[in-house]
């Protein structure tokens, strides 16, 4: 028996709708334990484009370091061994007439200093 063209369309036009009411039946069916999450909240939107997600950041920039450059080695400049110059103070001794005492150990005299030459400790 051949339905015709009207009725044939019909039939197909509900088998669309059926199967499309239970694919949506049973997507809403498999997200409910993913809605008892939210506290039941569903959100509809219409996106264009790639879909935009909050917990989403961009890459971060790379950065180009400059090129390492070794630094120039330390400039040594190598200088005369210091040798002491000879100075009053190296060849003589000051002593103060009136304390009884030599430079160091006494910064003035009232009576003046007088040169000394230098005497090795007794004994040694």
């Amino acid at each position: 028996m051949r339905l015709s063209n009207e009725t044939e369309g019909t039939i197909m036009s509900r088998i669309k709708a059926a199967l499309i009411l239970s694919a949506v039946l049973l997507g809403g069916m498999a997200s409910a334990p993913a809605l008892a999450w939210h506290h039941g909240r569903v959100h509809f939107g219409v996106v264009i484009g790639a879909p935009f997600y909050p917990w989403y950041y961009p890459p971060y920039p790379y950065y180009y370091y400059p090129p390492a450059v070794p630094a120039a080695p330390p400039t040594y400049i190598e200088q005369g061994g210091a040798q002491a110059a000879p100075s009053q103070s190296s060849s003589y001794w000051y002593y103060c007439a009136e304390s009884k005492t030599y430079y160091p150990y006494v910064k003035e005299c009232p009576g003046g200093w007088q040169r000394v030459t230098p005497q090795p400790a007794p004994g040694g």
